[in-house]
Formats: structure tokens, C-alpha cells, sequence
């Protein structure tokens, strides 16, 4: 197996590990902290500081860096305009994520932690995928 490779499965499964921990896998923290009107649970809320404060102390100075250690070159996006499609995307994903509470990276890790709404969404998701490729080609 090469090293990209298993630098991957390392940094998805501690990835998965974190949203696990943080209780992310649970669909009813991140409807609470959609729910601002009601029972509005802040969990998620320090999780997503916790990503930016991250994020934003360690993008730069590895970027520095001039290449993953496991890569030959970062793959950063270059697109810098807002069209049609980033819009409906954006607000299609947003519509699941409030219907759901899931999102992709925490309905996979809810897979792992036997989450039964998993069960249901991560095929939904996939079948939302396989429609927008067979559409958009």
C-alpha cells in the first residue's frame, strides 16, 4: 500500500475519531445547534471554533512547506467566483444537513459508531451523488 494511501486512511480515521468523540455522529447535536429558536445545544459551535482557530494557525505555515510529506503538490482550489451551481449545491447540502443533521464526514464516522440514521442517510447521500453525475457530466 503506498504511503498516500495510508497517510489517507490515517487522517480520515483520526478525522472520524474527533467527530466521534465530540459527539458529532449524533444528529440531534447538530439539529439542536440548528435550532436557535428552541432547544439550541452550542456543541457543535465549539467544535467548528476549535476547526477554524486550527485552521487558521497552522494553513499558512504549512503551506509554507512547498508539498504534503506524502505528495508531490497541495491541491487547493483556485476558483474564486460564486456561479449558479455553487449556490444550489450549497443551499441543497444545507437543506439536507438541516433535515438530516448529517453531513458527509459525520455520517460516515456514524457508520463506525453503528449509528442507525447512518444506516439511512450515507445511501441517500451516495444515491444524491451518483444522480448529480449522471446529470452533470
Amino acid at each position: 500500500m503506498s504511503r498516500l494511501l495510508v497517510s489517507a486512511l490515517v487522517a480520515g480515521a483520526l478525522f472520524g475519531l474527533g467527530l466521534a468523540m465530540s459527539g458529532m455522529t449524533d444528529a440531534r447535536i447538530v439539529l439542536g445547534f440548528l435550532d436557535v429558536a428552541g432547544a439550541f445545544d452550542p456543541t457543535l459551535m465549539f467544535v467548528l471554533a476549535g476547526a477554524v482557530a486550527t485552521t487558521a494557525l497552522l494553513f499558512t505555515p504549512i503551506l509554507r512547506r512547498g508539498h504534503p510529506l506524502f505528495a508531490c503538490a497541495f491541491q487547493v482550489s483556485n476558483l474564486k467566483h460564486i456561479d449558479a451551481p455553487l449556490l444550489t449545491g450549497a443551499a441543497l447540502f444545507g437543506i439536507g444537513w438541516g433535515i438530516a443533521g448529517y453531513c458527509p464526514g459525520p455520517a460516515l464516522a456514524g457508520l463506525g459508531a453503528g449509528s442507525l440514521e447512518s444506516l439511512w442517510f450515507v445511501p441517500a447521500m451516495l444515491a444524491g451523488s451518483l444522480l448529480h453525475r449522471l446529470l452533470f457530466r
